[in-house]
């Protein structure tokens, strides 16, 4: 049996939630699920290509991005925060570290400590 290695990468990696999701789905679902989705049209999308990064995974209330460049990630990052306000504001973490790649997905420590 020949055992394959997983394919690892150098990737900078932004990890982001919206911070009281919770509560705030428990006052309004629709409003804030419609205020999400708004902020990441207008918002996250564009603020991510403009920074040459990939949207790994939507979860619900998070996003997993990965960049090739470090300060590409860190721009990114503060854009992100800039444009939130009172009611849409992230929490956000960035990694520059080794991370496994199977399919469009990444694993690993390098997610992990951006998480």
């Amino acid at each position: 049996m020949t055992k394959t290695r997983p394919e690892r990468r150098l990737a900078a990696i932004v990890a982001a939630d919206l911070v009281g999701y919770s509560r705030m789905m428990e006052q309004d679902e629709v409003g804030t699920l419609n205020r999400l989705k708004e902020f990441e049209r207008n918002v996250v999308e564009p603020v991510v290509e403009d920074h040459f990064g990939r949207i790994v995974k939507r979860m619900g209330d998070g996003y997993i991005v990965q960049f090739q460049s470090i300060v590409s990630a860190v721009e990114c990052a503060m854009e992100w925060q800039k444009a939130s306000d009172a009611q849409i504001t992230f929490r956000i973490g960035v990694n520059l570290g080794d991370v496994i790649v199977e399919d469009d997905d990444i694993y690993g420590e390098g997610v992990n400590l951006a998480a």
